[in-house]
């Protein structure tokens, strides 16, 4: 779904293409990461094998961080032309955590509106350093990008879809990847699997990782005329109500030559064609004119999966359920589960030289992802009931984003991915004037308004 830097986001807790049963894959050099020691032997005149199935930011992560450790290494993508409809914003840190080319981005969002469902705006980034700025991307650039890089890692990228996981009925059997090409039917035996392959992820089903919620994400690609375009140059633009959705946001993101005009929801999805006529007609002044030059529709994860490691297999980005409630935020956090889940891989087998089991998995990426991103996302889902619940709490959001303190931490947090910095006292006056407005626009009744401050203070 679309992702921005949102308004509360600081009230978060830290947080060549060939047959690969023809080939090997070329000594490439080993990445120095510290192992852990297990039970299992090592191999003997060859490497652990593992099938990354998806390439997306997720999964090209995940293959690049195995590769460049000394892992043979197979990457499954079913259409590498295709673009997943996502508004595109990526936060300032993962540029330089990631090295994206500063030639790869669109537009650079220096400044953002969140419009009420009474049209009350707020400009929301007024706090913006000087430098500092959203990158908007096109996903089909990115991710192309992305997968050509771990190709130069010496992965082997297979332009396939792949049908089936056959799981072993022994820990020291293979699994084995069932895959079409060219109407072929064809399979691979592999070590160790991670999908990344979405919300309707086949990996996922394969291993019973079990069921989640899914919204749907409707996105526009709207060319404006010149001068409409000129508009958004450097704004990004969000709207809520009952009218664009009734349990999320909508949104006018600037790409390179166009606007991507979206919505999303979980509660109706039925209606989401509807919900994207409201916000074409909160907007219609403003993209009047316009030429739609691509529709896009796809589901998008609500909450993390009951199991996301099950044997030798591992779930990261929209098949693991990385996305964040409230802001909707999902590329920083497919590249960046996708490198740590390659990563542990690496550490656990001991750069590709041993096989691996499912504690490993638990213990070097599932344990290490949760510690530091699980309790973000149980927030962000709380803030999400909170503030989408009705058009008078939304009214009441927007109202508080139009407090500075709110903005800069908000953004500090967003955009560099650490816990922002606060002061103590504007802290508490945060959370008072966030507890204020919802009771002004009759959200909760006296026993909110009795929650002592400082308590709540203790999770932002």
């Amino acid at each position: 779904m679309a992702a921005i830097a949102h308004p509360l986001h600081s009230l978060t807790v830290t947080f060549k293409t060939q047959n690969p049963s023809s080939i090997r894959s070329s000594p490439t050099s080993k990445l120095t990461i510290s192992a852990t020691s297990t039970t299992n032997k090592h191999f003997s005149g060859r490497s652990l094998t593992a099938a990354v199935i998806g390439g997306g930011p997720a999964g090209s992560s995940t293959a690049e961080a195995l590769a460049s450790g000394g892992v043979e290494t197979y990457l499954f993508e079913r259409s590498p032309t295709g673009a997943k409809p996502c508004g595109g914003a990526i936060p300032l840190c993962m540029l330089d955590e990631f090295s994206i080319p500063p030639d790869l981005i669109d537009r650079k969002v220096t400044h953002m509106k969140i419009i009420s469902p009474s049209n009350l705006t707020v400009d929301f980034g007024k706090t913006l350093k000087s430098g500092e700025f959203i990158s908007m991307l096109r996903r089909e650039v990115l991710d192309s990008y992305l997968r050509s890089r771990a190709e130069s890692k010496g992965v082997t990228l297979v332009k396939a879809l792949v049908t089936n996981l056959e799981v072993p009925t022994s820990s020291n059997q293979p699994y084995i990847v069932h895959y079409t090409v060219d109407n072929r039917i064809k399979h691979l035996p592999v070590d160790v699997v991670v999908g990344a392959d979405g919300a309707n992820s086949r990996v996922a089903k394969s291993i019973h990782a079990g069921d989640y919620a899914c919204a749907i994400a409707f996105q526009e690609r709207i060319k404006l005329p010149e001068d409409k375009m000129e508009y958004y140059t450097n704004l990004a633009e969000m709207y809520v109500g009952d009218d664009v959705s009734p349990d999320f946001y909508a949104w006018v993101f600037p790409k390179c030559d166009h606007v991507a005009v979206g919505t999303g929801t979980v509660r109706s999805k039925r209606d989401i064609k509807q919900y994207q006529q409201g916000i074409r007609s909160r907007v219609l002044p403003k993209i009047a004119g316009g030429k739609v030059i691509k529709v896009e529709a796809h589901p998008i994860p609500e909450h993390p999966r009951p199991v996301r490691v099950r044997g030798r297999v591992a779930l990261v980005g929209d098949a693991a359920g990385y996305v964040t409630k409230c802001s909707g935020e999902g590329i920083y956090f497919a590249a960046k589960s996708g490198r740590m889940c390659g990563e542990a891989i690496v550490r656990a087998s001991e750069g590709g030289r041993k096989m691996i089991g499912e504690n490993d998995l638990k213990r070097e990426y599932l344990k290490q992802w949760d510690s530091k991103y699980i309790t973000t996302f149980r927030f962000l889902d709380l803030l999400q009931h909170v503030f989408y619940g009705s058009n008078a709490a939304r009214e009441a959001l927007v109202e508080l984003c139009g407090d500075e303190y709110v903005q800069r931490m908000t953004f500090e947090s967003y955009l560099y991915k650490k816990l922002a910095k606060g002061n103590g006292w504007d802290d508490f006056k945060m959370v008072s004037s966030t507890i204020g407005s919802l009771i002004r626009c009759n959200i909760v009744g006296k026993e909110m308004g009795s929650i002592d401050p400082s308590v709540v203070a203790k999770f932002v």
